[in-house]
């Protein structure tokens, strides 16, 4: 009898390849499929000669190989690929087989997948999973939700493969039902977001206000490793500056200024939008790589706009400034996106554990930090915490680096350097922690010009008024509103 695999995988990209290899190598037995067969042959008798993988050149074979239920994990192009996928899988597979998409999907994508298939009894997994090429080798993070009949037959491989804390445990927990294991994956994509153009926000202030080298700025990076900072961004932000090309200067500082993106950060704010959460830091790092790429705009704007020189100033001390201003940023960032889950929870019914997604990102993921640590310590104190700013070691945190943090953002403005996230992070510290916001007079405008009704300070909440502020208006008025 022909050997049987415990999983397959479909897809052998570089993330495919490494998550076959890092199940192999906890004892795994997976099947191997692309649909361009030349690259099965090419793994099997390359990077997987010798080990257990067992390669096929047909859904059919592979499906025969697997032991039941069947478990057929895809890592391909988040879309079309995936229904495509599904829909040839579906004549091959019987009632409690396991389909797991473990690549970038859209988690409404992956709710309608997973009740379309429910009808056939087919069980479905939608998976975030984080940590590049590395982490896919050697032990990512990951997010699993979906049908949770799906769990108990994966649960194993997952939490074998996964990264693994300091304290030896799994960076795989069960997130919930639906497309909540992608919607938290999209979160976290959005919060790197974040944590990478607040990274640069701080590279540009060191480099324009305080004229630093890169071998300076590559020091301070190493420096604030091994501070609250501690993270992998940080760390590899560190490495880059260590970089030369070939003519002894600074390769980072050859790199064309465009960034690019593939749309996790983008729809982190769209449904941010639709939630009608306040995710105005990691909204402005996608608009900061939008702006970025209009870069024959700007070359021909800063040529017609000319803006006063930047002071510099010579006091290396203003790093840890700009320190406490990335570190207050940071922490509003998260507190961001922890706001989303929590809305996209109580929206979908999905009862997030946000300690355990913390501790999900502890390893293994591009955000890791020791920071996370204390997100966890959280909310594990306060499940139904309502925001991370109220946690006392994060407010405590804030408000030690708040004579910076405004210091830094006031002294970029001044200098026309760009620091789009530091400055929405304060404004949103600010409005966050005040009781009055000038929200009456906006309702008193929409009110005269669309009769859309307003509650008042001296009346119970619920109860909506409407003026005819013109004498000519009338008594009408329009729905009431959601803010």
């Amino acid at each position: 009898m022909s050997k049987k695999g415990d999983i397959a995988v479909i897809g052998l990209a570089v993330m495919g390849q490494n998550l076959i290899l890092n199940m192999n190598d906890h004892g795994v037995t997976v099947v191997a499929y692309n649909r361009t067969t030349s690259k099965v042959d090419d793994f099997v008798n390359g990077a997987a000669k010798g080990t257990n993988i067992i390669g096929v050149h047909s859904l059919e074979e592979m499906i025969d190989k697997l032991i039941k239920p069947r478990k057929i994990m895809l890592m391909v192009k988040a879309g079309e690929v995936v229904d495509h996928f599904i829909k040839s899988l579906l004549p091959h597979l019987e009632p409690g087989d396991i389909i797991i998409d473990g690549g970038n999907s859209n988690y409404t994508d992956t709710q309608r997948r997973i009740d379309e298939l429910a009808e056939s009894g087919i069980l479905y997994i939608g998976s975030g999973i984080s940590g590049g090429e590395e982490g896919a080798r050697h032990g990512p993070s990951i997010m699993p939700g979906g049908n949770p009949k799906a769990w108990p037959s994966i649960k194993d491989i997952f939490k074998k493969i996964s990264a693994k804390t300091e304290d030896k445990q799994s960076c795989c927990e069960w997130i919930g039902t639906g497309g909540s294991g992608h919607f938290v994956k999209m979160v976290h994509n959005g919060i790197e977001y974040g944590d990478m153009q607040l990274i640069c926000e701080a590279y540009h202030l060191m480099k324009e206000y305080l004229g630093l080298s890169a071998s300076q700025i590559q020091q301070v990076f190493t420096q604030w490793n091994e501070t609250e900072l501690d993270s992998y961004l940080i760390e590899i932000t560190s490495q880059i500056f260590t970089k030369n090309d070939t003519d002894g200067q600074p390769l980072v500082e050859k790199i064309l200024d465009t960034a690019g993106q593939k749309g996790t950060g983008k729809w982190t704010g769209i449904n941010a939008l639709n939630l009608g959460i306040p995710l105005t830091l990691i909204s402005e790092a996608v608009f900061a790589r939008a702006l970025s790429a209009k870069k024959e705009e700007r070359t021909q704007a800063a040529k017609i706009i000319k803006k006063p020189e930047v002071l510099k100033i010579n006091d290396f001390s203003f790093t840890e400034d700009i320190r406490k201003a990335l570190l207050a940023s940071k922490i509003v960032s998260y507190a961001q996106g922890f706001m989303l889950m929590k809305e996209a929870s109580h929206e979908f019914h999905w009862d997030l554990n946000y300690g355990n997604i913390a501790l999900i990102w502890r390893a293994g993921c591009i955000i890791r930090s020791k920071f996370l640590g204390k997100i966890k310590t959280a909310y594990d104190k306060n499940p139904e915490l309502d925001n991370l700013l109220l946690d006392d070691y994060f407010k405590d945190i804030l408000l030690d680096c708040l004579s910076s943090w405004r210091k830094v953002t006031a002294r970029a403005i001044e200098n026309g350097i760009p620091v789009p996230c530091m400055s929405s992070a304060i404004a949103f510290f600010d409005g966050y922690s005040s009781e009055n916001l000038p929200a009456n007079l906006l309702q008193a405008q929409r009110d005269y010009f669309g009769a859309h009704t307003y509650e008042r300070k001296d009346k119970p909440r619920g109860e909506f008024f409407h003026t005819d502020w013109t004498g000519q208006g009338g008594d009408v008025s329009s729905t009431t509103y959601n803010a």
